[in-house]
């Protein structure tokens, strides 16, 4: 996937080296300390990149408004600020830096839980207003509690480990961290049902989807230690407000820390002005070190997809990595070449790519949006690329059959079933199914478990042909 870049337009204040870094590399760049959104619309179409951090939202309209846009950077972690299904329609790759920032909210994560623990923020307030309450703020000791991390990714796991220092067990949820590799760095990954009664402080590091966002709410608060602690530096929206409100109104919490709300700024004043709540404005990565790395970091990135050099901190297209690799560039080439080729000569007819031996494995996905680059080149709306091929080819009424096998069979040959879309994608090209039991019909329909000789474990749902020898997979 060719990427030029020529000039960058820098919406909101970001660390000066990230601007350095980019001109350095022969690209121009325009700085703005904010933009609103007519501002940005305005001016995106004179750009080929655009770099961001949390408070300017790119929406579906300014992507549409862009003319020559290429590149979504996110200076730092969340992208809940940007469209990412509209820049993937439009060919615009969009990238954050997961790591630039993750010491610096695991410090504040850890800040907000000792100080939830002694009330030092409510004991300033009181002692700055000459009084002198020493009861009143009576704490209790971290040593010996339980705290629930809820999501082990870097920053989760920075937590725990610095948690554990203080001599708190930690436990946690995260369904796509191993209970071996969490147990690593000391954390039991438990279902979530399992979480909430055992906690003491409870702490959020998901990003903010549909099954996030009010993860912690009555139902569960019903479920949790009475007088739990909650902490959310992560994103607005995982724990419940109202819920959080009534929870600490009635004694169920005993206190929370918020550095991240629903609205931002947030309005929710009888939140922000209980006295059992701790809160900062969004200050995760609001460190000098956070924001020098994370400048610094997609500055690098961007020059990195320019020279060609790889693909680091892509959000919607991490499973395409290998179309910037130079080592495949000629492969691309040729398949929207055959691509085009196959339209010019077979109009109307299908299309199918097949592939022999293994140079081509790991990129069939790739080498596939390719050939579908060549068919619809200026046959579509918006510019096409590697990104958005099969979108725009469904808009285009072209019919995927990436769901077809064909059988090759005494009595079968030539023959095509369609795997129902359910199933998961094969790794091989050639499935061997002659241990297989075998069924006296040829119509019978059922599940068939690959050669346990083999690295494969799925199950695939066909039709069953008798004497049958091997399914090809054609992709």
């Amino acid at each position: 996937m060719d990427i030029s870049i020529g000039k960058v337009l820098i919406s909101e204040t970001v660390d000066r080296r990230c601007k350095e870094i980019l001109e350095e590399a022969g690209v121009a760049v325009d700085c703005y300390n904010s933009m609103n959104k007519e501002q940005l619309t305005a001016q995106i179409k004179n750009y080929d990149a655009l770099i961001v951090r949390s408070g300017t939202k790119v929406s579906k309209e300014v992507i549409a408004a862009s003319d020559h846009l290429q590149v979504i950077g996110r200076a730092g972690t969340g992208v809940d600020n940007i469209d990412v299904d509209a820049a993937t329609r439009h060919g615009v790759l969009v990238m954050n830096t997961p790591d630039g920032n993750s010491l610096s909210a695991a410090e504040l994560t850890c800040g907000m839980i000792l100080s939830l623990a002694r009330n030092i923020p409510q004991a300033v307030t009181s002692l700055k207003a000459e009084k002198w309450e020493r009861k009143k703020f009576g704490g209790l000791e971290l040593y010996g509690k339980t705290l629930g991390v809820v999501g082990l990714g870097r920053i989760g796991r920075e937590v725990a480990v610095r948690m554990q220092a203080f001599g708190m067990k930690t436990i946690g949820h995260d369904p796509f961290i191993p209970a071996n590799v969490s147990a690593e760095f000391g954390v039991a990954n438990l279902p979530l049902e399992e979480i909430w009664p055992l906690c003491d402080f409870i702490t959020f590091h998901t990003p903010l989807m549909p099954s996030t966002r009010g993860l912690l709410c009555d139902e569960t608060f019903l479920q949790c230690k009475p007088s739990v602690r909650v902490v959310n530096c992560a994103r607005g929206g995982i724990v419940d407000e109202d819920s959080l409100l009534r929870a600490l109104n009635s004694g169920r919490c005993g206190g929370a820390g918020l550095d991240v709300f629903e609205e931002e700024p947030p309005k929710n004043i009888s939140l922000l002005s209980h006295h059992s709540v701790i809160c900062t404005p969004h200050l995760g990565a609001s460190t000098s070190e956070a924001q020098q790395r994370c400048g610094e970091d997609i500055a690098r990135q961007i020059v990195s997809v320019i020279h060609g050099d790889g693909l680091v901190g892509a959000v919607n297209c991490s499973k395409l990595t290998k179309a910037f690799n130079p080592e495949y560039q000629p492969w691309l080439r040729l398949g929207i070449a055959l691509g085009a080729a196959s339209r010019a000569l077979l109009a109307g007819s299908n299309v199918q790519v097949v592939t022999y031996g293994t140079r081509l494995n790991g990129i069939m996905d790739v080498f596939g949006r390719a050939v579908l680059m060549g068919i619809l080149r200026d046959q579509v709306s918006l510019p096409i690329n590697i990104l958005n091929a099969p979108f725009l080819a469904e808009e285009a009424g072209l019919k995927d059959h990436g769901d077809c096998v064909l059988v090759a069979s005494a009595a079968w040959s030539g023959s095509w079933v369609r795997v129902p879309q359910w199933c998961f994608a094969l790794e091989r090209s050639s499935w061997d199914l002659r241990s297989c039991p075998r069924t006296p019909s040829s119509t019978s329909a059922g599940l068939v478990k690959p050669h346990e000789a083999g690295s494969y474990h799925r199950l695939m749902k066909f039709l069953f042909l008798r004497d049958f020898r091997h399914v090809e997979v054609v992709q």
